[in-house]
């Protein structure tokens, strides 16, 4: 018996009358919280733009945002209508303000570049779903309790309102939709789910009812908000199927390079992974690879559940020949010598093969990229310079910008002598 008490909240629940004033109170967005969330929102964009995770989760401790959300849970647990309607109406109002708030800083920023903080609140799964849910929990749970603690800043930071908000806002400014959209259905995940938690809370917990409503209307309530409920969470699923698909992907095509791709003589240079195009890519450096051990390799993908998946195998460099009239000194000296080399190489394609990523999404109007390194030779001398390719489409946007593009090529490399050929 003593065991389940541990478990019991009833000698720590606050006066419901209290709980559901300190919420009432956190709602409207007017004066001071609205300045609040506007510099939040500010804060939030900022630290998206610069890549600053620190920036980022100050600004979701100091939003407002969880407010008229957590309002709209409770008034659809106790049935009080006129606080659905005045969380309802802040909220939107705040979402407002914080979509033109953030589209004003992102279109004005000189920094266009899509860091990897913004590219984690593009595509939202179903562990999101859990993540607002569970958090919600802890927030209404802690309000409602007399030891409040530190849990609602843990949840701000948790269940982050705040950032898919400005990434949306970064969507709108520089016009990809692609972004918009997926930070926008992640931030409706957070504020379904964390009201969706609150409401459950709510009724777990007996508040009292504010108006008596006949069961008829009370049905057409429910059935509206599993019908929301559930039209946010099915995409979620099928988002988080693909991902933990991906992820099992890339455990076994890791695995398998670990324990099968261990070849004599021979050393890994670099590896690359694709689940979309199901594919593994590795460059081998040292003595050249054979086809008999190319076969043994791609027979052993079975064993790893990647029947599948394409297996190439590239040469970096072949240094067989050299080494076989040279001491084991001069081997080692050979082989670090074309290792450091083919590291900046690899690093270099590396660093292509992101920016083409990010280009697809940012100036999709570019159908193919080329980035290289060369000399320019001329009747007095030669210059080390970058050469940059791309190919349009045959009708590109309006909206696409050759400076704007060099501009940012030139920022992503930190290169200021590129020379740019637009096909």
């Amino acid at each position: 018996m003593e065991f389940f008490e541990r478990f019991s909240i009833q000698k720590e629940k606050e006066d419901y009358d209290k709980v559901i004033e300190t919420i009432d109170q956190g709602v409207v967005f007017k004066g001071t919280n609205l300045w609040i969330l506007i510099f939040a929102i500010f804060i939030a964009s900022l630290g998206l733009n610069v890549n600053s995770t620190a920036v980022i989760i100050g600004a979701m401790l100091v939003s407002p945002l969880m407010g008229p959300i957590m309002g709209i849970g409770l008034a659809m647990g106790i049935n009080d209508l006129i606080l659905l309607k005045k969380s309802a109406k802040n909220f939107l109002f705040a979402v407002g303000v914080s979509l033109f708030t953030s589209t004003f800083y992102f279109y004005i920023s000189p920094l266009n570049e899509a860091h990897s903080e913004i590219l984690a609140r593009t595509t939202p799964n179903i562990y999101d779903v859990l993540i607002a849910f569970f958090g919600g929990l802890a927030g209404i749970l802690a309000t409602s309790s007399k030891l409040k603690g530190n849990v609602i800043p843990g949840v701000a930071i948790a269940t982050a309102l705040m950032p898919p908000l400005c990434t949306a806002g970064y969507g709108l400014a520089s016009g990809n939709l692609q972004f918009f959209s997926g930070a926008i259905y992640l931030f409706l995940i957070n504020t379904v789910f964390i009201a969706l938690s609150t409401f459950v809370t709510v009724r777990f917990l007996r508040f009292p009812n504010k108006e008596i409503i006949d069961v008829k209307t009370k049905k057409r309530v429910h059935n509206w908000v599993g019908f929301i409920v559930v039209l946010t969470l099915v995409p979620s699923i099928y988002f988080g199927y693909e991902f933990i698909k991906e992820m099992k992907f890339k455990t076994q095509a890791n695995k398998f390079i670990t324990e099968q791709v261990n070849l004599k003589n021979n050393f890994i240079i670099s590896k690359k992974v694709e689940y979309k195009d199901k594919t593994i890519e590795l460059v081998i450096g040292g003595k050249k690879v054979d086809s008999v051990e190319i076969n043994a390799l791609k027979k052993s993908l079975k064993s790893y559940n990647l029947d599948e998946t394409n297996l190439l195998i590239k040469e970096g460099f072949s240094f067989s020949d050299v080494i076989d009239n040279k001491t084991n000194n001069s081997q080692d000296a050979i082989i670090n010598e074309y290792q450091n080399k083919l590291n900046e190489e690899e690093n270099f394609k590396i660093k292509n093969e992101e920016v083409f990523k990010q280009i697809k999404v940012l100036f999709p109007e570019i159908t193919s990229f080329v980035m290289t390194t060369g000399d320019s030779y001329n009747k007095e001398n030669y210059e080390n310079l970058y050469l940059c390719i791309i190919q349009l489409e045959k009708e590109p946007k309006s909206s696409f910008s050759e400076e704007k593009f060099q501009d940012w090529i030139k920022t992503s490399y930190k290169i200021e002598n590129i020379k740019f050929i637009i096909l």
